[in-house]
């Protein structure tokens, strides 16, 4: 197929113009590239949901803080592309940082409470960021609908606040994490381990896994749960637990008893030697 990048903002306007024009619907994955199977998998819901598929690829500087790791984050746009193209990509919206913001650039979009925790509290001006770029590209690209993975499980309630609450009219759809075969949740930043940390690294869906096991037996004591979780994570060296949390799936309110029926986020984060990762799993009690 003949896919289309584009790098100009105005350029990206235009082209979303016409196609709505036309009476076509316009589907948006935005990533920051080095794509995974993870991210592949949200382009292939983009064509199921929609006419065209847009996907974004932009390191947004404004969401890391000093300190991590914008200058080393993996950058391949050629094996990008490539992915692309085998998953019937329409277009690749692929700006400079200069183009996003420019030089006088004075506005950042806050949500309040559900950015103030985990996340939000371990990385402060992290959401700010998100929440920024992605009304953004919202604003540039004008989807229909916008695709998340669950991975970034409270990014995506973010947005899906955001996008509720400032009249978007777009329609955000969640996407389940997608694992390696030994379980590891897909990141680009998995490329940051070493073999013995890749190993170690499986800690984390290893803790969700118990927890889950835990919940099947009806054990509704969240803390109870998180110590069984701790002690896998605590198994090995090289990790370095950030937190491990409970939360309403909706409001991502932290909860310590687990009430039959309804729907839990488990969260983690967890350092394994320098690589902070992070995982979750969607339960119903």
């Amino acid at each position: 197929m003949n896919l289309r990048v584009i790098k100009s903002p105005a350029e990206m306007r235009a082209y979303s113009d016409s196609i709505r024009a036309a009476g076509k619907t316009i589907g948006l994955v935005p990533t920051m590239g080095y794509l995974h199977e993870g991210h592949l998998s949200l382009v292939r819901k983009a064509n199921e949901l929609a006419d065209i598929t847009i996907v974004s690829i932009f390191v947004n500087p404004t969401q890391f803080a000093p300190g991590e790791d914008l200058d080393s984050y993996p950058r391949d746009f050629v094996r990008d592309r490539e992915l692309l193209v085998r998953n019937n990509t329409d277009v690749i919206f692929y700006p400079e940082p200069k183009d996003i913001y420019g030089k006088n650039h004075k506005t950042a979009i806050n949500t309040k409470g559900i950015t103030n925790i985990l996340e939000g509290s371990t990385r402060p001006t992290h959401f700010q960021g998100v929440t920024t770029i992605v009304s953004i590209l919202f604003n540039i690209i004008k989807p229909h609908v916008a695709i998340f993975g669950q991975k970034d499980a409270q990014q995506a309630a973010v947005i899906k606040r955001m996008t509720q609450d400032l009249h978007f009219g777009i329609d955000i759809n969640i996407h389940p994490i997608v694992r390696e075969i030994d379980g590891l949740a897909m990141s680009s930043r998995n490329i940051y381990l070493s073999k013995s940390e890749r190993e170690d690294a499986l800690v984390l869906s290893k803790s969700i896994q118990r927890a889950e096991e835990l919940i099947r037996e009806k054990i509704n004591d969240a803390v109870t749960i998180i110590a069984e979780m701790r002690k896998i994570v605590h198994s090995v060296k090289s990790s370095d637990l950030d937190y491990i949390s409970f939360v309403e799936s909706d409001s991502f309110e932290k909860v310590n008893n687990l009430v039959e029926g309804r729907e839990y986020y488990i969260l983690i984060a967890c350092r394994i030697g320098k690589t902070r990762l992070i995982d979750n799993s969607l339960i119903t009690f």
